[in-house]
Protein backbone atom coordinates (compact mmCIF):
# COMPACT_ATOMS: atom_id res chain seq x y z
CA UNK A 1 0.00 0.00 0.00
CA UNK A 2 2.83 2.25 0.94
CA UNK A 3 4.70 1.77 -2.74
CA UNK A 4 1.43 2.46 -4.18
CA UNK A 5 1.24 5.61 -2.45
CA UNK A 6 5.15 6.68 -3.25
CA UNK A 7 4.20 5.34 -7.08
CA UNK A 8 1.59 8.15 -7.58
CA UNK A 9 2.85 10.05 -5.89
CA UNK A 10 6.32 10.06 -8.68
CA UNK A 11 3.21 9.95 -11.27
CA UNK A 12 1.91 13.70 -9.79
CA UNK A 13 5.72 15.54 -9.42
CA UNK A 14 6.55 13.93 -13.67
CA UNK A 15 6.15 17.70 -15.42
CA UNK A 16 4.81 17.39 -19.07
CA UNK A 17 7.87 17.98 -21.54
CA UNK A 18 7.88 21.87 -23.42
CA UNK A 19 10.11 23.08 -25.69
CA UNK A 20 10.16 26.97 -25.52
CA UNK A 21 11.45 29.08 -28.50
CA UNK A 22 12.80 32.08 -27.77
CA UNK A 23 13.08 34.93 -30.27
CA UNK A 24 16.05 36.60 -30.07
CA UNK A 25 16.15 39.48 -31.13
CA UNK A 26 12.42 40.22 -29.12
CA UNK A 27 11.88 43.17 -26.12
CA UNK A 28 13.10 46.29 -26.35
CA UNK A 29 14.97 48.28 -28.92
CA UNK A 30 17.43 51.01 -28.79
CA UNK A 31 14.71 54.03 -28.93
CA UNK A 32 12.60 52.19 -26.20
CA UNK A 33 15.81 51.98 -24.20
CA UNK A 34 16.75 55.07 -24.54
CA UNK A 35 13.50 56.95 -23.72
CA UNK A 36 13.27 55.07 -20.65
CA UNK A 37 17.04 55.73 -19.98
CA UNK A 38 16.25 59.46 -20.37
CA UNK A 39 13.77 59.25 -17.61
CA UNK A 40 15.77 57.06 -15.15
CA UNK A 41 18.84 59.65 -15.47
CA UNK A 42 16.53 63.30 -15.42
CA UNK A 43 15.58 61.72 -12.35
CA UNK A 44 18.91 60.92 -11.14
CA UNK A 45 20.30 64.49 -12.06
CA UNK A 46 17.55 66.29 -11.13
CA UNK A 47 15.35 64.76 -8.77
CA UNK A 48 11.66 63.96 -8.09
CA UNK A 49 9.14 64.53 -9.73
CA UNK A 50 10.03 64.03 -13.55
CA UNK A 51 6.82 64.71 -15.81
CA UNK A 52 6.57 62.47 -18.52
CA UNK A 53 3.82 63.45 -20.86
CA UNK A 54 2.11 60.38 -22.04
CA UNK A 55 3.62 56.75 -21.86
CA UNK A 56 7.00 57.24 -22.46
CA UNK A 57 6.48 53.80 -23.94
CA UNK A 58 3.42 51.80 -24.17
CA UNK A 59 3.92 49.22 -21.57
CA UNK A 60 2.24 49.16 -17.84
CA UNK A 61 4.95 47.46 -15.88
CA UNK A 62 7.41 50.16 -17.06
CA UNK A 63 5.29 52.98 -16.31
CA UNK A 64 4.80 51.47 -13.08
CA UNK A 65 8.34 51.27 -12.25
CA UNK A 66 9.52 54.73 -13.20
CA UNK A 67 6.22 56.43 -11.34
CA UNK A 68 7.97 54.51 -7.98
CA UNK A 69 11.02 55.68 -9.00
CA UNK A 70 9.69 59.45 -9.01
CA UNK A 71 8.26 60.05 -12.68
CA UNK A 72 4.66 61.94 -12.94
CA UNK A 73 2.75 60.90 -15.94
CA UNK A 74 0.61 63.55 -17.61
CA UNK A 75 -1.59 63.94 -20.90
CA UNK A 76 -0.97 67.72 -21.32
CA UNK A 77 1.32 70.19 -20.20
CA UNK A 78 -1.03 72.20 -18.47
CA UNK A 79 -1.48 69.31 -15.83
CA UNK A 80 2.00 70.60 -14.31
CA UNK A 81 1.39 72.87 -11.19
CA UNK A 82 3.11 76.26 -11.41
CA UNK A 83 5.39 75.54 -8.29
CA UNK A 84 6.75 72.70 -10.76
CA UNK A 85 7.96 74.51 -14.12
CA UNK A 86 11.27 73.92 -13.14
CA UNK A 87 11.29 69.96 -13.01
CA UNK A 88 12.19 68.37 -16.45
CA UNK A 89 9.59 67.00 -18.33
CA UNK A 90 10.13 64.00 -20.76
CA UNK A 91 8.24 63.56 -24.01
CA UNK A 92 7.68 60.35 -24.93
CA UNK A 93 9.54 57.75 -27.55
CA UNK A 94 6.47 58.00 -29.71
CA UNK A 95 7.35 61.43 -30.61
CA UNK A 96 5.02 65.06 -30.47
CA UNK A 97 3.54 67.20 -32.80
CA UNK A 98 5.37 70.96 -33.05
CA UNK A 99 2.79 72.24 -30.79
CA UNK A 100 4.13 70.60 -28.09
CA UNK A 101 7.76 71.88 -27.65
CA UNK A 102 6.38 74.99 -28.40
CA UNK A 103 3.51 74.88 -25.72
CA UNK A 104 6.67 74.36 -23.52
CA UNK A 105 8.80 77.02 -24.39
CA UNK A 106 5.55 79.31 -23.85
CA UNK A 107 5.43 77.89 -20.69
CA UNK A 108 9.08 77.92 -19.85
CA UNK A 109 9.43 74.70 -19.07
CA UNK A 110 12.30 72.84 -19.40
CA UNK A 111 11.87 69.59 -21.62
CA UNK A 112 13.44 66.36 -22.86
CA UNK A 113 12.57 65.08 -26.03
CA UNK A 114 12.88 61.17 -25.82
CA UNK A 115 11.61 60.73 -29.45
CA UNK A 116 13.04 57.39 -30.83
CA UNK A 117 15.48 58.67 -33.57
CA UNK A 118 13.82 56.52 -36.00
CA UNK A 119 10.38 58.22 -35.32
CA UNK A 120 12.52 61.93 -36.15
CA UNK A 121 13.57 60.31 -39.19
CA UNK A 122 10.08 59.61 -40.19
CA UNK A 123 9.25 63.30 -39.36
CA UNK A 124 12.02 64.80 -41.79
CA UNK A 125 10.97 62.15 -44.17
CA UNK A 126 7.57 63.57 -44.24
CA UNK A 127 9.00 67.31 -44.05
CA UNK A 128 10.89 66.63 -47.07
CA UNK A 129 7.95 65.14 -49.30
CA UNK A 130 6.28 68.59 -48.52
CA UNK A 131 9.46 70.64 -49.48
CA UNK A 132 9.61 69.56 -52.48
CA UNK A 133 5.88 70.32 -53.20
CA UNK A 134 4.38 66.61 -52.78
CA UNK A 135 1.08 66.12 -50.32
CA UNK A 136 2.05 63.38 -47.82
CA UNK A 137 0.37 60.45 -47.32
CA UNK A 138 1.30 59.05 -43.99
CA UNK A 139 0.00 54.85 -43.78
CA UNK A 140 -0.87 54.12 -40.08
CA UNK A 141 -3.21 53.77 -37.24
CA UNK A 142 -5.62 56.79 -36.42
CA UNK A 143 -5.16 57.93 -32.70
CA UNK A 144 -1.96 56.24 -32.31
CA UNK A 145 0.62 58.74 -30.35
CA UNK A 146 2.77 58.40 -33.33
CA UNK A 147 0.97 58.98 -35.80
CA UNK A 148 -0.38 62.38 -34.03
CA UNK A 149 3.02 63.54 -33.86
CA UNK A 150 3.72 62.77 -37.95
CA UNK A 151 1.09 64.85 -38.64
CA UNK A 152 1.59 67.53 -36.30
CA UNK A 153 5.10 68.32 -37.77
CA UNK A 154 3.03 69.65 -41.33
CA UNK A 155 0.59 72.34 -41.32
CA UNK A 156 -3.21 70.90 -41.67
CA UNK A 157 -4.09 69.36 -44.56
CA UNK A 158 -1.08 68.75 -45.52
CA UNK A 159 -1.11 65.08 -44.65
CA UNK A 160 -3.82 62.21 -45.52
CA UNK A 161 -3.96 59.15 -43.14
CA UNK A 162 -4.01 56.23 -44.84
CA UNK A 163 -5.08 52.92 -43.13
CA UNK A 164 -5.85 49.88 -45.11
CA UNK A 165 -5.92 49.21 -48.83
CA UNK A 166 -9.48 50.28 -49.11
CA UNK A 167 -8.21 53.82 -48.07
CA UNK A 168 -5.85 53.32 -50.45
CA UNK A 169 -8.27 52.51 -53.27
CA UNK A 170 -10.35 55.29 -52.41
CA UNK A 171 -8.20 58.21 -52.07
CA UNK A 172 -8.50 60.90 -54.32
CA UNK A 173 -5.78 63.43 -54.44
CA UNK A 174 -5.75 67.19 -55.59
CA UNK A 175 -2.73 65.65 -57.82
CA UNK A 176 -1.87 62.30 -58.84
CA UNK A 177 1.37 64.12 -59.90
CA UNK A 178 2.44 65.07 -56.36
CA UNK A 179 2.24 62.83 -54.05
CA UNK A 180 5.02 60.99 -51.46
CA UNK A 181 4.29 58.81 -48.34
CA UNK A 182 6.31 57.79 -45.35
CA UNK A 183 4.74 54.87 -43.01
CA UNK A 184 4.05 54.63 -39.37
CA UNK A 185 7.63 52.69 -37.85
CA UNK A 186 5.71 49.64 -35.97
CA UNK A 187 3.21 48.41 -38.61
CA UNK A 188 3.19 44.66 -39.97
CA UNK A 189 5.40 44.57 -42.96
CA UNK A 190 3.05 42.77 -44.81
CA UNK A 191 -0.11 44.35 -44.32
CA UNK A 192 2.03 47.43 -45.04
CA UNK A 193 3.57 46.10 -48.59
CA UNK A 194 -0.21 45.59 -49.69
CA UNK A 195 -1.30 49.11 -48.90
CA UNK A 196 1.95 50.64 -50.93
CA UNK A 197 1.44 47.99 -53.86
CA UNK A 198 -2.60 49.40 -53.93
CA UNK A 199 -1.37 53.27 -53.30
CA UNK A 200 1.70 52.48 -56.57
CA UNK A 201 -0.63 50.87 -58.81
CA UNK A 202 -3.40 54.08 -58.77
CA UNK A 203 -0.67 56.69 -58.61
CA UNK A 204 3.02 55.19 -60.21
CA UNK A 205 4.93 59.08 -59.83
CA UNK A 206 4.29 58.96 -56.07
CA UNK A 207 7.66 59.56 -53.99
CA UNK A 208 8.74 57.03 -51.30
CA UNK A 209 10.76 57.98 -48.51
CA UNK A 210 14.48 58.22 -48.75
CA UNK A 211 14.78 55.19 -46.69
CA UNK A 212 12.62 52.72 -45.03
CA UNK A 213 10.21 54.47 -42.36
CA UNK A 214 9.49 50.69 -40.92
CA UNK A 215 11.86 50.31 -38.08
CA UNK A 216 14.30 47.70 -37.94
CA UNK A 217 13.36 46.21 -34.96
CA UNK A 218 10.05 46.01 -35.94
CA UNK A 219 11.08 43.93 -39.13
CA UNK A 220 13.35 41.89 -36.81
CA UNK A 221 10.58 41.05 -34.62
CA UNK A 222 8.03 40.03 -36.81
CA UNK A 223 10.40 37.75 -39.11
CA UNK A 224 11.24 36.27 -35.69
CA UNK A 225 8.36 35.32 -35.06
CA UNK A 226 7.50 33.89 -38.68
CA UNK A 227 10.18 31.79 -38.64
CA UNK A 228 8.88 30.44 -35.03
CA UNK A 229 5.40 30.26 -36.00
CA UNK A 230 5.11 27.00 -37.56
CA UNK A 231 4.15 24.50 -35.58
CA UNK A 232 3.92 25.90 -32.65
CA UNK A 233 1.05 24.74 -30.74
CA UNK A 234 0.86 28.40 -28.70
CA UNK A 235 2.71 31.72 -29.13
CA UNK A 236 2.81 34.14 -26.42
CA UNK A 237 3.83 37.62 -27.24
CA UNK A 238 4.60 39.87 -24.09
CA UNK A 239 3.21 43.34 -24.67
CA UNK A 240 0.78 45.88 -24.01
CA UNK A 241 -2.65 46.20 -25.88
CA UNK A 242 -1.95 49.91 -27.03
CA UNK A 243 1.26 48.55 -28.69
CA UNK A 244 1.21 48.35 -32.09
CA UNK A 245 4.23 46.86 -32.80
CA UNK A 246 3.56 43.98 -29.50
CA UNK A 247 -0.09 43.60 -31.94
CA UNK A 248 1.65 42.91 -35.03
CA UNK A 249 3.58 40.17 -33.56
CA UNK A 250 0.31 38.49 -32.54
CA UNK A 251 -1.06 38.94 -36.40
CA UNK A 252 2.33 37.59 -37.64
CA UNK A 253 1.89 34.48 -35.24
CA UNK A 254 -1.18 33.94 -36.36
CA UNK A 255 -0.46 33.85 -39.97
CA UNK A 256 2.83 31.81 -39.86
CA UNK A 257 1.12 29.19 -38.69
CA UNK A 258 0.72 29.29 -34.72
CA UNK A 259 -2.38 27.19 -33.44
CA UNK A 260 -3.42 29.73 -30.97
CA UNK A 261 -1.61 33.35 -29.96
CA UNK A 262 -1.71 35.60 -27.69
CA UNK A 263 -0.76 39.17 -26.14
CA UNK A 264 -0.07 39.16 -22.61
CA UNK A 265 1.24 41.80 -20.02
CA UNK A 266 2.11 39.55 -17.51
CA UNK A 267 2.26 36.02 -16.01
CA UNK A 268 -0.74 36.10 -14.70
CA UNK A 269 -2.58 36.66 -18.04
CA UNK A 270 -1.95 33.14 -18.85
CA UNK A 271 -5.16 31.38 -19.95
CA UNK A 272 -3.84 28.10 -18.24
CA UNK A 273 -7.29 26.32 -18.99
CA UNK A 274 -7.36 27.14 -22.64
CA UNK A 275 -3.43 26.24 -22.70
CA UNK A 276 -4.07 22.59 -22.34
CA UNK A 277 -1.48 19.98 -23.64
CA UNK A 278 1.23 21.36 -25.57
CA UNK A 279 4.43 20.55 -26.58
CA UNK A 280 5.82 23.75 -28.48
CA UNK A 281 5.48 26.73 -26.92
CA UNK A 282 6.53 30.10 -29.23
CA UNK A 283 7.76 33.67 -27.21
CA UNK A 284 8.82 36.85 -28.10
CA UNK A 285 8.35 40.60 -26.68
CA UNK A 286 7.45 43.60 -28.47
CA UNK A 287 9.98 46.50 -28.37
CA UNK A 288 8.55 48.25 -25.37
CA UNK A 289 8.50 45.17 -23.56
CA UNK A 290 10.60 44.55 -20.46
CA UNK A 291 12.93 41.42 -20.48
CA UNK A 292 12.35 40.47 -16.98
CA UNK A 293 8.87 39.65 -17.80
CA UNK A 294 10.23 37.21 -20.26
CA UNK A 295 11.65 35.76 -17.67
CA UNK A 296 8.89 35.53 -15.31
CA UNK A 297 6.92 33.61 -18.27
CA UNK A 298 9.57 30.90 -18.04
CA UNK A 299 9.46 30.61 -15.14
CA UNK A 300 5.75 30.08 -14.83
CA UNK A 301 5.94 27.48 -17.70
CA UNK A 302 8.69 25.73 -15.42
CA UNK A 303 6.88 25.41 -13.09
CA UNK A 304 4.42 23.32 -14.57
CA UNK A 305 6.57 21.93 -17.22
CA UNK A 306 9.76 20.23 -18.14
CA UNK A 307 11.13 23.27 -19.94
CA UNK A 308 13.63 23.33 -22.41
CA UNK A 309 14.49 26.67 -24.01
CA UNK A 310 15.76 27.08 -28.27
CA UNK A 311 16.89 30.57 -28.84
CA UNK A 312 15.80 31.31 -32.15
CA UNK A 313 18.55 33.14 -33.55
CA UNK A 314 17.48 35.57 -36.79
CA UNK A 315 19.23 38.77 -36.38
CA UNK A 316 21.83 40.29 -34.33
CA UNK A 317 20.77 44.30 -33.55
CA UNK A 318 23.90 46.24 -32.39
CA UNK A 319 22.12 49.57 -32.55
CA UNK A 320 22.63 52.27 -29.54
CA UNK A 321 20.86 55.54 -29.21
CA UNK A 322 22.90 57.75 -27.04
CA UNK A 323 21.07 59.75 -25.03
CA UNK A 324 20.88 64.14 -25.00
CA UNK A 325 24.10 65.82 -23.89
CA UNK A 326 22.83 67.15 -21.17
CA UNK A 327 22.58 63.58 -19.37
CA UNK A 328 25.56 62.47 -20.23
CA UNK A 329 27.18 63.25 -17.23
CA UNK A 330 25.38 61.03 -15.34
CA UNK A 331 26.27 57.53 -14.39
CA UNK A 332 24.02 54.63 -15.78
CA UNK A 333 24.05 51.20 -13.80
CA UNK A 334 23.00 48.02 -14.34
CA UNK A 335 20.87 48.58 -11.23
CA UNK A 336 19.29 51.59 -12.30
CA UNK A 337 17.90 49.81 -15.09
CA UNK A 338 17.42 46.25 -12.96
CA UNK A 339 13.55 46.90 -12.69
CA UNK A 340 13.15 46.10 -16.42
CA UNK A 341 15.68 43.98 -17.60
CA UNK A 342 16.36 42.01 -14.00
CA UNK A 343 19.82 41.19 -12.83
CA UNK A 344 20.21 38.10 -14.86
Amino acid sequence: MQQTRLANTEVTETKPPLTIRLCQPRGFCAGVDRAIQIVVLALKKYGAPVYVRHEIVHNRYVVEGLQNLGAVFIEELSEIPDDHRHCPVVFSAHGVPKSVPADAVARNLFYLDATCPLVSKVHKQAMRHQRLGRHVLLIGHAGHPEVIGTMGQLPEGAVTLIETEGDARSFTPADPLALGFVTQTTLSVEDTAHIIEALQERFPAMQAAAAESICYATTNRQEAVKETAPGADLYLVVGAPNSSNSRRLVEVAERAGARMSLLVQRATDIPWQEVGDITTLGLSAGASAPEIIVDEIIDAFRARFDVSVELAVTATETEDFPVMRVLRDVELTKADMAFVNGTR
